[in-house]
């Protein structure tokens, strides 16, 4: 049950990042696009963190963060297989770090989610550099990183309220062991 609940929040979210440049694209006309452009966040990767940190089952995790690179693989124009095997790196990587980190108020969170989404910029550049056909792909993705990832940090502390609502919602819902 709370397996199908963190991949619908991930689907849900997935929908809100692939919209969002339609709230964004008005308010480059405001401020002008340079200050825009490449803001629109990640806002699945603080799930995945999430569950790398905070799931205690690692098959659940890992096939988690399998569906959810998957879907954004399919949400998005990235080559298929391009975020499965992100998403799966990044759930590791937080599985990792998890046992020294815990994110429990709003600036851990924020800077977690920092330093997870540089990671994930720097390996889809390393990526499309060595399997891509186009060689100025790389060029134009670099661009975003910096912007992306401060995106991401910002709206990182309302998903892991989500998903620590999630966890703590089907926790209480289960009946006492006795």
């Amino acid at each position: 049950m709370r397996s199908t609940a963190y991949f619908g929040v991930a689907v849900l979210l997935l929908l809100v990042q692939s919209n969002l440049f339609r709230l964004i694209g008005p308010l480059g006309a405001l401020v002008g696009a340079r200050w825009i452009h490449g803001v629109t966040p990640s806002l699945v990767l603080p799930l995945v963190i999430f569950l790398g940190v905070h799931e205690p089952s690692t098959s659940r995790g890992a096939l988690l963060a399998f569906g959810i690179g998957y879907a954004e693989d399919l949400m998005s124009g990235a080559p298929v297989g391009l975020f499965t095997f992100i998403s799966v790196a990044i759930w590791w990587l937080a599985r990792v770090a998890g046992v020294r980190l815990t994110a429990q108020t709003a600036l851990p969170r924020m800077s977690l989610a920092l330093a997870f989404s540089l990671v994930e910029g720097a390996m889809v550049l390393i990526l499309l550099a060595v399997f891509g056909g186009d060689n100025r792909r790389p060029v134009e993705v670099a661009s975003i990183v910096i912007p992306r990832s401060l995106a991401t940090a910002l709206f990182s502390p309302p998903v892991f309220r989500i998903a620590q609502r999630l966890r703590s919602g089907v926790t209480q819902a289960r009946p006492a062991e006795g």
